[in-house]
């Protein structure tokens, strides 16, 4: 992966301090989404809404999850905004809210390029002022991939129709503003100040955000308004793992400094390319993505791919700490696939949204280690701690075989791969394997 420029601060983060933010944002991070969708042909808004307000029961209260976690459902320009209640992301829990969620919907309902999929990243009762250095390295994060953010998320069912039109997600501020001559309470007054781009609609909203006065977040709340609308349970949940690795990147990054965009040629590139993936120039609600060209599509391919080897130890801590079933995380095998064949481009070959979610699941199942009746017992044996006492690993390990009815080899390979899942330690103290996490 090509080394990035980093930026020398005074106000980098010192390596526990990193730990600390890391370990919290997790904790207390939420990502909820802004569903769009169109009705289905001949099916009035007046007629429609007030059933599906009536079946999902929204709970109009971000404290209360509610059955399908939904917050609130809205009539909108583009036909239903379903406003779902962020969580702290689990690739399992998000797959079957979302799958609920869109088992409710009528199976004719529409994705039209006036639709999109928002992803609010809010940090729930942060106890400290976040430092700045981290949101700065999220913007600059977003501003570095935001052509290979953009073709990966993007939903269009036309080659010459990638993406809908710029005005709704506007990159045209994000790529003039840089928090190396600016600080990002200053270039959030930009946003708002902007006339060519209403502040709700930049690439990255900053608007919800508030500063202490010296600079530091006092709530984290921005939202990442580029994605196009989806209907697929398994890439809305991959997509939503993203934006988390996106941040904790960023803490990590804060260490050292202030990740930089590219050398001035490459950054300028990387503007032509966005402009042309993302602009006001194509009929009806779409951008004119006729200039994309194959050899084009390949250069985002490989910035995809670039992005996410840069994001791939994250995800790894990820799938070890919450447990998602070994060392790669089925979010990170999904994004891997849409990395190459994004929504759009399975759309534009004629799959329909359920071939589409077909596809990313298998990819997603591929990641996951199933857990068989015998691992649970062996997850029960040490949990419970259930043989104790063993003066070494090898003890522990024979009476353990002797007592799931497994041979030595067996046993080793089950203990290898609850490891990779969890970690596991021998504590000498109670003579018996313990799990790290």
């Amino acid at each position: 992966m090509k080394e990035p420029i980093l930026f020398r601060r005074s106000d980098c983060l010192r390596p526990e301090q990193a730990l600390y933010w890391k370990d919290l944002l997790y904790r207390t991070i939420k990502i909820g989404a802004e569903l769009e969708f169109a009705l289905p042909k001949g099916v009035k808004k007046a007629d429609f809404l007030p059933v599906l307000i009536e079946t999902v029961n929204p709970t109009r209260d971000l404290n209360n999850l509610g059955k399908y976690g939904v917050l609130d459902i809205r009539s909108e320009h583009c036909g239903i905004e379903m406003q779902i209640i962020g969580r702290q992301p689990h690739y399992s829990a998000l797959l079957q809210q979302y799958r609920a969620i869109l088992s409710l919907l009528p199976k004719d309902i529409r994705v039209r390029p006036t639709c999109g999929l928002h992803f609010h990243v809010i940090a729930v009762g942060l106890s400290d002022a976040m430092p700045e250095i981290v949101l700065a390295n999220v913007w600059n994060l977003t501003r570095r991939y935001a052509p290979e953010m953009r073709f990966l998320t993007s939903g269009g069912d036309r080659l010459d129709a990638l993406c809908r039109r710029r005005n709704y997600c506007s990159h045209i501020e994000m790529v003039r503003w840089s928090p190396g001559f600016a600080t990002m309470q200053h270039i959030q007054q930009h946003l708002k100040d902007s006339i060519p781009v209403p502040e709700h609609n930049n690439f990255l909203n900053l608007e919800h955000l508030r500063f202490y006065n010296d600079g530091s977040v006092q709530n984290l709340h921005y939202e990442n308004r580029f994605p196009d609308a989806d209907i697929s349970a398994t890439s809305i949940a991959a997509k939503t793992f993203l934006f988390l690795a996106v941040l904790i990147k960023a803490v990590e990054l804060s260490q050292h400094g202030l990740i930089h965009v590219g050398h001035i040629e490459e950054w300028r590139h990387k503007v032509d390319v966005l402009d042309k993936l993302s602009n006001n120039d194509g009929p009806l609600a779409t951008s004119d993505t006729s200039q994309i060209t194959p050899q084009i599509i390949d250069e985002l391919r490989a910035g995809c791919r670039e992005m996410l080897e840069f994001l791939k130890p994250i995800f790894g801590r990820l799938a070890r700490v919450a447990c998602e079933g070994g060392e790669e995380h089925p979010a990170f095998e999904v994004l891997c696939l849409l990395a190459e064949t994004p929504v759009s481009l399975l759309r534009a070959s004629g799959r329909s949204w359920e071939e589409i979610d077909c596809v990313l699941a298998e990819r997603a199942s591929a990641a996951s280690n199933e857990i068989d009746q015998n691992d649970q017992r062996l997850i029960r044996l040490i949990e419970l701690a259930m043989l104790t006492g063993r003066m070494a690993p090898e003890a522990w390990k024979w009476d353990a075989a002797r007592e799931l009815y497994l041979t030595p080899q067996e046993l080793e390979r089950r203990l290898t791969r609850l490891a990779s899942w969890r970690g596991l330690k021998w504590d000498v103290g109670l003579g018996t394997m313990v799990f790290l996490a």
